[in-house]
């Protein structure tokens, strides 16, 4: 069941690639992320993860910010990261790998930061994802989630969008979920309408 979700949710974003940055998401997604740099803290020599990362826009615009930053870009469509790599213009300090946010091909404790921007609502396994995210993140490192929220508090809200189920976490969901990974709340913040970024830290110490 999970490597057909997996399948189909590839063949979407592939469908999607080479036109993605024209299309009305793409915009949307821009406006978050201009918000979204307001709330980053990194070290000047950075290393960081953007799962989802799509045609990788957010990662361009992180490393023209910090200009020593070095950034992953990992996602499952193989045409978003082809669009992604004929346009980086960061070379070699932007890399795009294919792969899976449950099972990331990283080490321990590599990144500085780690960025999620409305790819959490895909996730089947959500908590494996977390666990994932806890052990790349350095200690004192950071987990920036942004995704739709919701306001149901058992449990999350799931809709069915073109045969496809997308899950929306409450603030509180966020933060149980993010727990039982090892990772604490640092703050919620509220970027665009119903968008919320939840800034998550690993605990210096934690191994």
């Amino acid at each position: 069941m999970t490597n057909e979700f997996l399948k189909t949710k590839k063949l979407i974003f592939d469908r999607w690639a080479f036109s993605y940055d024209w299309l009305l998401p793409s915009v949307f997604y821009q406006a978050v992320h201009k918000r979204l740099l307001e709330y980053v803290e990194l070290p000047e020599r950075a290393n960081v993860l953007d799962l989802g990362c799509g045609t990788g826009r957010l990662l361009e615009r992180l490393a023209t910010q910090y200009p020593q930053l070095r950034g992953t870009g990992l996602d499952l469509s193989s045409n978003m990261l082809r669009v992604a790599r004929l346009s980086n213009r960061h070379h070699p300090r932007l890399i795009f790998i294919e792969g899976k946010a449950e099972a990331l091909p990283f080490g321990d404790r590599q990144f500085d930061a780690v960025f999620n921007t409305i790819s959490f609502l895909h996730y089947q396994q959500p908590q494996q994802v977390l666990q994932e995210v806890g052990r790349v993140l350095a200690p004192g490192g950071r987990f920036y989630l942004v995704d739709i929220t919701s306001n149901t508090e058992k449990q999350p809200l799931t809709l069915s969008i073109s045969h496809q189920s997308v899950k929306f976490y409450s603030p509180q969901q966020r933060e149980m979920l993010a727990a039982s990974a090892g990772l604490v709340c640092v703050n919620h913040h509220y970027l665009l309408g119903p968008v919320l970024l939840t800034i998550l830290a690993k605990p210096v110490g934690e191994v």
